[in-house]
């Protein structure tokens, strides 16, 4: 990889596919340190399923991540919020290893995931799903094929499994009248959904989002939120969102943090988050022009 900002900012279509199939099949920040909501650890040693601590990213001469240091809870959904560019994908890309830190650490499952071999993180990268800003499907294959594909690539089941597995999903989203179709004959929304489908068709620990209520309207975004939050009441793991909407992280979120400049400017339960008086988070959370968030 090279170190320019804009080699992230846009992937293109099939390099997500391709990303978004590898990673296929309450929380500390700055020591404050809070019980996850089912008073329990995935892993096992003492930690939680994810974090991350000190990290650092530039492209460039740009900074794009400055310190961060998190720990998402377990079984539980944590929204990440800020405006764009703020490093909030960046942060997405870093857990699932699409990214190498100039600095700090990423653990996940108890491991930090840049001091093991690239088959280890490959092992690692096959408990997590993830749904990338536009579904990141390909264009080529109907939205059964996408579906089933992490399955095809990365397992041996045989095709009566592979269906046994997939059409619950498609159930799951309300995509199994449409299984045959292609993605470009779909709404933006039925995407998202399809996408969403294949990040939970490996039956994922963990789910990555990345700005999932993007370009969608606002009826549309709050099926969707609908659709997380039932998802996740019914098979549990670990949830994070990336978002910029407001509405999203008070429709799902257990936890929320606010990243201002590639810093963690809060972090907190959802409902502390919503009547916080810190100056950043009041002028986010209300569209304020006027505050300490600028336009640089």
């Amino acid at each position: 990889m090279s170190g320019r900002k804009d080699d992230f900012e846009e992937l293109t279509v099939s390099e997500q596919s391709a990303a978004q199939i590898d990673v296929a099949d309450s929380a500390c920040v700055s020591g404050e340190v809070a019980m996850t909501k089912s008073g329990r650890l995935l892993n096992g040693n003492g930690e939680h399923t994810m974090a991350v601590s000190e990290l650092h990213k530039s492209f460039g001469d740009t900074a794009v991540l400055r310190g961060v240091s998190l720990d998402f809870a377990d079984e539980a959904v944590t929204t990440i919020l800020g405006p764009s560019g703020t490093g909030k994908s960046v942060l997405i890309k870093h857990l699932v290893g699409l990214l190498e830190p100039d600095a700090g650490e990423v653990r996940v499952f108890g491991q930090d995931i840049w001091s093991i071999s690239e088959a280890e993180r490959y092992e690692i990268r096959k408990k997590m799903g993830v749904l990338f800003q536009d579904g990141a499907l390909f264009g080529s294959m109907n939205i059964y094929d996408n579906v089933a594909f992490p399955l095809r690539k990365h397992t041996d089941m045989t095709e009566d499994a592979i269906a046994e597995a997939v059409m619950p999903a498609m159930q799951e989203v309300g995509l199994e009248a449409a299984m045959s179709r292609y993605p470009g004959e779909l709404s933006g929304g039925m995407r998202k959904r399809a996408g969403f489908a294949r990040a939970l068709v490996t039956k994922p620990d963990v789910v990555l989002f990345d700005e999932p209520d993007s370009g969608l309207d606002p009826v549309r975004t709050s099926l969707l939120c609908d659709l997380i939050l039932q998802v996740h009441r019914e098979h549990g793991g670990t949830y994070l969102l990336v978002t910029h909407d407001i509405s999203t992280a008070k429709k799902v979120s257990d936890y929320v943090g606010l990243i201002w400049k590639g810093e963690v400017v809060h972090y907190s339960g959802a409902e502390e988050a919503f009547a916080s008086q810190d100056p950043f988070v009041r002028q986010f959370l209300a569209g304020d022009s006027a505050g300490p968030l600028g336009m640089d």
